[in-house]
């Protein structure tokens, strides 16, 4: 005898019961992601607090809590936002609406000490000399944060530039093209990247002092990029396997050529790829500390991690303030190219990495 068919409210009640399981998986994951981050997102929160409300004889922890008990609950709200609004225009009006319910609620509670004299050292080139007694006719001058923010845009940038063009072809010269030794480049790839960047510190050092290349931005970018190089070249190849032959080989078929099909057909398909290693080779560049230390003496060379260094350095025990202002100014260009390459990133997918 046949099965009888389920009745049309048993239909509903198992529709309502799945959605029901899902909204509480999703409830739980939500939940377990916030307790998980909470502790993450903690310190910054803190260090941007102290940057707007710290003066010369501290501030007070009472100010610290308050601050973090409206920016955290707000980040929060932004993410589940995101999450279960689908709609756009929704969703703006409701990070709008968070937004000023979060400025509303600060101005209401620490707004009185809140300023912004931490962050003069933006405009005032001798504001650390102040702060350690020091005229600036009587010691060397400390370096202007702006002159620091240029070094690390150039090296960043240059080293990016460098690590996008080299990996992009060759990742395409390897993925398309067999030649003798070729697993075994590629072993030799995950190898290099394998090895500590410390144990290279005292070769590289002495190379770039026969080269001439000690104590310049140029030999800092290319020590960088040429460290980042292995990963990023393998990253690359995966990303340029993902790409069936036939696409490429009908672009030649209809009459355009290799580097045409490349250029036209190839590259789009992989941007998502160049995206990922570029913005990894920035941060890279961008928050180097070790070589940089190493390689760079001259205060007109200095770059910002170096800038916060000796900022930190130099007047933590006399207003901590500036030095939380200064972390968060050095922040800001990682994470402006977080938020206008994360829907790219979301949709990074690394295809089939053949030997």
């Amino acid at each position: 005898m046949g099965l009888a068919a389920p009745a049309a409210h048993d239909w509903d009640r198992l529709a309502r019961r799945a959605k029901a399981r899902r909204k509480t998986t999703q409830a739980l994951l939500i939940g377990f992601l916030v307790v998980v981050s909470a502790p993450v997102m903690l310190p910054y929160f803190w260090m941007l607090t102290i940057s707007f409300s710290a003066r010369t004889g501290g501030v007070e922890a009472l100010v610290l809590w308050r601050a973090c008990a409206v920016l955290m609950p707000a980040v929060f709200a932004f993410a589940l936002l995101r999450v279960l609004v689908r709609n756009a225009g929704l969703r703006l009006a409701g990070n709008l609406a968070i937004a000023a319910i979060a400025l509303v609620v600060i101005a209401v509670s620490i707004g009185g000490d809140l300023h912004g004299t931490n962050w003069r050292f933006l405009w005032t080139r001798d504001v650390v000399e102040e702060l350690r007694g020091q005229s600036v006719a009587g010691g060397e001058q400390f370096p202007w944060v702006w002159t620091a923010l240029l070094n690390s845009l150039v090296i960043a940038v240059a080293q990016t530039i460098i690590v996008v063009g080299v990996a992009t072809l060759a990742g395409y010269y390897i993925s398309r093209f067999r030649f003798r030794g070729r697993a075994g480049f590629l072993k030799w790839l995950l190898v290099l990247h394998a090895i500590p960047a410390m144990t290279l510190v005292i070769p590289i050092f002495l190379m770039m002092h026969w080269t001439g290349l000690l104590n310049t931005l140029i030999g800092v970018i290319l020590v960088i990029g040429t460290l980042e190089l292995p990963f990023a070249i393998f990253i690359m190849k995966g990303f340029f396997d993902a790409v069936p032959w036939e696409v490429e080989m009908s672009a030649m078929t209809d009459g355009a050529s290799r580097r045409q099909a490349f250029l036209r057909i190839m590259l789009p398909q992989v941007k998502f790829g160049i995206i990922a290693i570029a913005v990894f080779a920035f941060i890279k560049g961008w928050e180097e500390y070790v070589f940089v230390r190493t390689l760079l003496f001259d205060k007109s060379n200095w770059v910002m991690s170096l800038y916060l260094f000796w900022v930190s350095d130099d007047i933590m025990g006399v207003d901590y303030g500036i030095v939380a202002a200064v972390a968060v100014f050095y922040i800001l260009p990682s994470l402006l190219l977080y938020v206008f390459c994360q829907r790219f990133l979301a949709q990074l997918t690394l295809g089939g990495i053949k030997g």
